[in-house]
């Protein structure tokens, strides 16, 4: 007996590929979660310190270490990242002529 497995490429958006509204915002919005995160693991805060810090209560801290961010905003995650000593910089820059699309990428250095 064979059994068949489907291989399907990405795009490289998840959101995207799970045909979900505003994909390129809920991937920004998920990759500077993950930042704040790892911010908050590396500095070895508790919940409840960075939520003192960040002037949110535990449980929505928890949230966004869990990934539920329908609460924050871009502009909000940003000011966190800020708030935690992180400087944020936006490069913007003409797309690569072989790609259709442009794109929004969040890269930690």
């Amino acid at each position: 007996m064979t059994e068949e497995n489907n291989v399907y490429v990405g795009s490289g958006n998840v959101f995207a590929d799970l045909d979900l509204p505003n994909p390129e915002e809920r991937l920004v919005k998920a990759q500077l979660a993950r930042k704040i995160s790892e911010t908050i693991n590396f500095r070895q805060l508790t919940q409840i310190q960075a939520g003192e810090i960040l002037g949110i209560d535990q449980p929505k801290v928890s949230a966004l270490s869990r990934g539920k961010l329908a609460g924050f905003s871009t502009d909000r995650l940003l000011h966190f990242l800020n708030v935690l000593g992180n400087d944020v910089e936006i490069v913007v820059k003409p797309k690569p002529e072989n790609r259709n699309y442009a794109k929004i990428t969040v890269i930690s250095h």
